[in-house]
């Protein structure tokens, strides 16, 4: 059996000198003694997958609402995606994927229904107690929220865990500033893996779920050097090849092309920067997980199309507005009568305010929820 010293020892020989060690963790808010035959990180990738708040991912939006299709993806296919993406990356470099694959797990945690537009909603009226953000609501998902052991409120992640959650960062998230986090450090390698995965996954799955439902087209990226490539090579390989297939094909391409580059790039900049142990990480003044110059360049055009083809397009923008109305209406509702709220939910108030305790609730809910909860509350015929 691989019990904690071999487990210690097989970090020791594989793992690189600046990965982060499972026997380093700064451990957890509540003393456990550990799994014997778990690292922390293990442990904790496994509570994640338990939790309730990984399951409602299932019906969480990504892009298209829920009720649009089977085929689009939602938080939890993202997030599975994102994982696999970050684990391979992590692999490549030598870092802990058990603590990689943990916080890629856990990033979407924080999510509300309704893609970005309910957070936005969420964010404006909360603007008064702190505002919303997800990297914080993922953080209190599971330091508080989540009641599954009899000894703590939460999972009692361990602290690198913890950190990357609240220290995730996309083009769509701002950054949470939390005494406990100092943010003058750079997090761990593996945090910012998660973070690069993300942003390879959601980019080039947008795509190809933009496509799929025909707001973005094949003429709008055909002119792209990127797509252009990867098209031609295909199609020399492949002569007469179905477009569903050439489609999967230059996603796939893509996503490796992205991946090898950050790869590459990174092991430069760990030299460059003389990092030798996790330690270093942190005195970093610059992220070190990052693409070279010409990527970045050569992504921005797949990544202006997708603003403007798939992310402004007035059938994503009308049910935007329409989310947020929902949501609004749903706060306001429970507000001013808390008593509409499930029992269960209504005890939390208490500890927590009822602000909060709405926020929570709301924050909580799938797309499929929330629109069966508004016709409940908000449809007269409809049974409640």
């Amino acid at each position: 059996m691989l019990d904690q010293k071999e487990i210690r020892n097989f970090e020791d020989k594989f793992l690189a000198p600046y990965a982060m060690k499972s026997y380093n963790t700064k451990g957890r808010v509540h003393k456990e003694r550990e799994h014997p035959y778990r690292s922390a990180y293990q442990r904790d990738r496994d509570r994640i997958v338990h939790s309730a708040a990984f399951r409602r991912l299932e019906y969480k939006t990504q892009v298209f609402v829920n009720h649009e299709g089977d085929y689009y993806r939602t938080r939890l296919t993202h997030t599975l995606e994102v994982s696999q993406i970050a684990r391979t990356i992590a692999n490549a470099l030598k870092l802990n994927t058990d603590l990689t694959e943990a916080i890629a797990l856990a990033h979407d945690l924080g999510h509300t229904p309704f893609g970005h537009s309910g957070e936005d909603a969420l964010n404006e009226l909360m603007a008064k107690s702190g505002g919303f953000n997800h990297n914080h609501q993922g953080l209190r998902v599971v330091d508080i929220l989540e009641q599954r052991y009899p000894e703590f409120p939460g999972l009692n992640l361990s602290w690198e865990v913890r950190e990357g959650i609240v220290k995730h960062s996309s083009k769509f998230d701002t950054q949470v500033k939390l005494k406990e986090f100092s943010s003058s450090e750079m997090p761990t390698l593996e945090t910012q893996v998660v973070d690069m995965a993300d942003e390879i996954a959601y980019d080039n799955h947008d795509l190809d779920d933009g496509l799929t439902s025909g707001l973005i087209r094949e003429e709008d990226l055909s002119k792209i050097s990127l797509w252009k490539q990867i098209s031609e090579e295909i199609n020399s390989k492949y002569p007469g090849i179905e477009e569903e297939k050439k489609k999967y094909l230059i996603i796939r391409s893509l996503i490796d092309i992205q991946a090898t580059d950050l790869i590459k790039e990174t092991e430069a900049k760990i030299k460059k920067c003389g990092i030798k142990t996790y330690k270093d990480i942190k005195k970093c003044r610059e992220k070190v997980v990052v693409f070279g110059k010409d990527m970045l360049e050569r992504r921005r055009p797949l990544r202006d199309t997708l603003m403007v083809k798939l992310y402004q397009h007035y059938r994503v923008i009308r049910m935007s507005e329409k989310a947020k109305r929902f949501i609004k209406e749903l706060f306001e509702l429970y507000i001013q009568t808390p008593q509409a709220l499930p029992a269960a939910v209504q005890k939390n108030i208490p500890a927590f305010g009822k602000k909060q305790v709405v926020c929570d609730y709301i924050a909580a809910m799938t797309d499929r929820y929330a629109l069966d909860e508004y016709k409940k509350l908000f449809y007269p015929y409809e049974k409640v």
